[in-house]
């Protein structure tokens, strides 16, 4: 296929764009080193907590800055890749500009720019995303441990997790394309890259983890990652670039949402993460976010782990926060009405579209001309639940059908 002088020329400056943005590791440079865990809990135990100090890096993008302001100076905005490019290379100066404010509560302001705040709205004019948290929250307080199996709460060991999960991943991908890894350093039960996906030595699974791993992180994180290394003009892709961030954590518990993977103890996960930051965003300090996971039930690793996504690069005094778990139910709720859209018009190929690397909802509309025409390819590995078109337009179709009956009889009230 012959490629026309104008993907040729976007197709350039992505690979500067990938390159460019080698070093902004924006999860790993603000996330909490495992060390800082045991001193704090020791204090805790002795019943005076103490507030953990950090002393980030003085970091200078100022270079990467440039590259990325060149990078967008050349895009042709009027062209999908151009657009995608310059709106990427946006993100990524965010990104640049939040690491280089590390410790300081001006990453608030760049985190709520990048991923939004508990007060933003869901799609449709809905309640914001702290009203809707509050709403799983409380209704995972009266039903969860009615609504769980006895034999959904027993945990197995990591090593245990690691065996079942690596047997997943090999008959899926059909060979060893992603490594399960046992990692004592990692302060959360599990981490995801697109080849490998570590969990913690010490952690407790159960069967809903070893699903919600599967369809979220694997299948979604992992697969959009290697699907993003398959296209020959797009190879930021492959990147998680901040921009995509609710699209991909949206994406991952869409999944989860329609495999039946996950549980109201993982909704109330995720809500409790954005009441938390709400509540560090308003003033509350490390301490008071610990001890209101803890109030929650999860114990004093598990909270001590949620509290420190909540605090991220930012001061542990309170008064800011790192925004990104806003995302997820904001995320899902964007991504279940495009599906239900995209079924709607008849053009289910750009839900599986959506898989061919990292993208938002929007980039999966942009480039449908660009898949059609063999400029992208689709996607090398597909979920098993995207992959089959009749499945999937039924589970969609039953919960337009739902929906419906519930707004009829919300009107009828």
């Amino acid at each position: 296929m012959t490629v026309d002088r104008d993907v040729a020329h976007h197709t350039e400056l992505d690979a500067r764009l990938v390159e460019a943005v080698g070093g902004l590791r924006l999860l790993g440079l603000t996330s909490w080193p495992a060390a800082l865990q045991a001193p704090f809990l020791a204090s805790v135990a002795r019943g005076r907590p103490v507030l953990p100090v950090l002393d980030y890096p003085k970091l200078d993008f100022a270079r990467t800055r440039r590259e990325l302001a060149a990078i967008s100076a050349q895009c042709d905005v009027d062209h999908p890749i151009g657009l995608y490019i310059r709106r990427s290379a946006h993100s990524w100066d965010l990104a640049a500009g939040l690491l280089e404010s590390l410790g300081t509560a001006a990453v608030d302001r760049y985190s709520v720019e990048l991923f939004g705040s508990p007060e933003q709205p869901l799609p449709g004019n809905g309640p914001s995303t702290r009203e809707a948290a509050r709403h799983f929250i409380q209704i995972a307080q009266e039903l969860d441990h009615e609504l769980l199996a006895p034999e959904e709460q027993v945990p197995v060991s990591a090593t245990a997790l690691q065996l079942q999960l690596q047997s997943d991943l090999d008959a899926f991908f059909e060979s060893r394309i992603i490594s399960v890894q046992l990692d004592p350093e990692l302060i959360s039960k599990a981490a995801a890259g697109p080849t490998r996906i570590r969990l913690r030595t010490s952690a407790r699974f159960s069967a809903y983890d070893r699903a919600q791993l599967f369809h979220h992180e694997a299948l979604v994180h992992s697969l959009t990652a290697l699907n993003g290394r398959e296209q020959p003009h797009l190879p930021s892709l492959a990147l998680s670039s901040p921009r995509v961030t609710a699209t991909q954590e949206g994406l991952a518990t869409f999944a989860e949402q329609i495999t039946g993977s996950i549980d109201i103890e993982r909704l109330k996960r995720i809500s409790l993460r954005t009441e938390a930051i709400a509540m560090a965003r308003e003033g509350a300090d490390f301490i008071q976010v610990f001890r209101y996971f803890c109030d929650a039930g999860q114990n004093n690793e598990e909270s001590f782990a949620s509290a420190q996504r909540v605090f991220r690069g930012v001061p542990a005094t309170g008064g800011a926060a790192f925004t990104k778990d806003t995302v997820y139910l904001r995320g899902l709720v964007s991504v279940h009405t495009f599906f239900r859209h995209m079924l709607a018009e008849d053009r289910l190929q750009n839900c599986r579209w959506l898989f061919a690397g990292k993208m938002s909802l929007t980039d999966a509309v942009d480039f449908a001309p660009l898949f059609e025409e063999g400029i992208l390819r689709p996607p090398r590995w597909l979920p098993h639940w995207v992959s089959r078109a009749n499945g999937l337009a039924g589970m969609l179709a039953f919960s337009l059908f739902a929906n419906r009956i519930r707004m009829d009889q919300l009107a009828a009230e």
